[in-house]
């Protein structure tokens, strides 16, 4: 990288750092990105996400769960358990100790993994559900998640609620409406933000991406341009768990 380059990229990270450090509330939100470094992949990658895969996309529907839920699980419950597998990175718990320290006021993530929840965040919103447990079709009584897993290495797919009803994972699925946590957010939101820490999101993902908009101001880290990265008041380009730590550090060092 030329001097002029480093000299631009430093010049950043202590704008965002200084913005943070003023923010009476600040908020992260978070997206796929964030995750790739704890061996999650983008699901929007090319080639090994989600978009690339034709048929599995198709699948990720309430619809197709409900019509065929033995395809379902099969196709996603083994990369689920890899994602309630994988561990924070760097980035993960940057954002934890920012909340620990009082710099942000909680994180909304657009991820399903709970590693935010597992670095140590303690206001999370996950706006797309998360992985802990399961819900029943039928009666909404809750289950852990490990049912599911039972089911699958006995061959009893889908897994069963006590009532007989189908139990479904807590997550969001094309064509359903948002988790309750999105109205949380946005509730919360409501209040007041005065600055938005936009970690690992392409900002496509709607409506989730919307809830930027209630910030007064927004940072943006991702590796690739965003739609928004023109309205921001910081953008850095390059990787979570690179640029997180070192903004985190720059904050807690004063």
């Amino acid at each position: 990288m030329a001097a002029g380059q480093t000299k631009n990229a430093a010049a950043r990270l202590f704008q965002a750092a200084e913005l943070l450090r003023q923010a009476s509330r600040a908020y992260a939100f978070t997206g796929a990105g964030v995750s790739t470094e704890s061996g999650i992949p983008d699901f929007r990658a090319p080639g090994t996400g989600l978009w690339s895969n034709p048929e599995l996309l198709s699948l990720a529907t309430g619809d197709a769960l409900r019509q065929d839920p033995v395809r379902f699980y099969s196709a996603f419950l083994p990369q689920w358990l890899r994602y309630r597998k994988a561990e924070p990175n760097p980035a993960h718990k940057a954002l934890a100790d920012l909340e620990a320290k009082g710099i942000l006021s909680g994180v909304i993530t657009q991820n399903i993994d709970g590693l935010h929840r597992k670095a140590g965040s303690q206001t999370v919103y996950e706006v797309h559900g998360h992985l802990r447990h399961l819900v029943c079709s039928d009666c909404c009584e809750t289950a852990n998640f490990e049912v599911a897993v039972a089911a699958l290495q006995q061959g009893t797919l889908p897994p069963r609620c006590r009532c007989g009803g189908m139990l479904r994972p807590d997550v969001v699925l094309f064509g359903e409406t948002m988790a309750p946590d999105f109205d949380r957010a946005m509730a919360e939101l409501h209040q007041g933000c005065d600055v938005m820490l936009v970690v690992g999101s392409s900002l496509k993902v709607f409506p989730a991406a919307s809830l930027v908009g209630f910030a007064d101001c927004f940072i943006i880290i991702n590796l690739e341009p965003t739609p928004l990265d023109h309205r921001a008041a910081v953008v850095i380009h390059g990787s979570a768990g690179d640029v997180m730590p070192r903004i985190a550090a720059l904050v807690l060092s004063q």
